[in-house]
């Protein structure tokens, strides 16, 4: 399987550390998940994207591209390939427009469901399926659902980015699942502002604050929410990882079948797991 990195913060933040530095850091995680890359960011608005299919502890440009990105908005994945060949091609995040998404997960016998799933994604969307996993497919099944919510390029709220992609995994369930055989789903999608997580069957962790803020005594956006759960539904950040990464960052695991994220005002949203909450309305 692979391992996912999602980022969104109120102020450009560097993420070096959670990328390289720490002692479980994204690109630690590649020695399990050797077989490919890929680390999106955005700058005013716009997604900028690397991928490679190496490893990316061993990557020179992975050290690089770590090194120097600074945004609001950060999706990163290192993959174990268990659909599709090693090639750039089947690396995530997958991108369309200003979307992208990553996946940790697998589709048992995609190559038996795949026709089927990739009927249900939009013509005008199929035709930029450009690679042959099963990661790619939903990506672009996702924004079929997005879609009827207006143009993609127009803002969409939380709340239909979320029901979005909700339908696009059942869609895949309706499909692939069968008896004891159940479709790994965890997967993190975001547009630079909106960004939206599904546990989906592998574990997948969050935070929203940090037990100390090394730099309390200096960033201008230092709220309550920095260092303690909020109480006004609001968040500073929200990081997803699919291992904790070290540091100060509090970190709480993902029910199978919740979905969690922030909208443009980092108004915090959760909802399905056991809990059935609904933070953002």
């Amino acid at each position: 399987m692979c391992r996912l990195f999602g980022f969104r913060s109120v102020i450009q933040s560097q993420v070096h550390r959670s990328l390289m530095d720490a002692d479980n850091a994204l690109g630690i995680q590649s020695n399990q998940h050797p077989d490919g890359w890929g680390v999106a960011f955005y700058v005013d608005g716009a997604p900028h994207i690397t991928r490679s299919p190496t490893t990316a502890l061993n990557c020179a440009l992975f050290r690089r591209v770590s090194g120097v990105v600074a945004s609001e908005t950060v999706l990163a994945h290192v993959r174990k390939a268990t659909q599709g060949q090693l090639s750039v091609l089947n690396c995530h995040p997958f991108q369309h427009g200003k979307w992208v998404m990553a996946h940790n997960g697998d589709i048992p016998e995609f190559d038996r469901h795949r026709d089927a799933v990739l009927k249900r994604i939009a013509p005008r969307l199929r035709r930029y399926v450009l690679g042959d996993t099963d990661s790619e497919a939903i990506f672009f099944l996702f924004l079929t659902h997005l879609s009827q919510y207006g143009p993609l390029s127009n803002p969409i709220g939380v709340e239909e980015t979320a029901s979005a992609l909700q339908r696009a995994l059942e869609d895949v369930r309706s499909v692939c699942d069968h008896g004891t055989e159940r479709a790994l789903l965890t997967v993190i999608v975001t547009d630079g502002t909106t960004m939206v997580a599904a546990e989906g069957g592998k574990e997948l962790y969050w935070s929203t604050y940090k037990s100390r803020c090394g730099d309390r005594d200096t960033c201008p956006s230092l709220s309550p929410e920095c260092e303690a759960p909020t109480t006004t539904g609001h968040v500073n950040h929200l990081i997803f990882s699919s291992e904790t990464i070290q540091g100060e960052n509090v970190w709480l695991p993902m029910e199978d079948g919740e979905l969690i994220g922030v909208d443009w005002r980092m108004k915090l949203m959760r909802s399905g797991g056991k809990r059935h909450l609904a933070l953002a309305k």
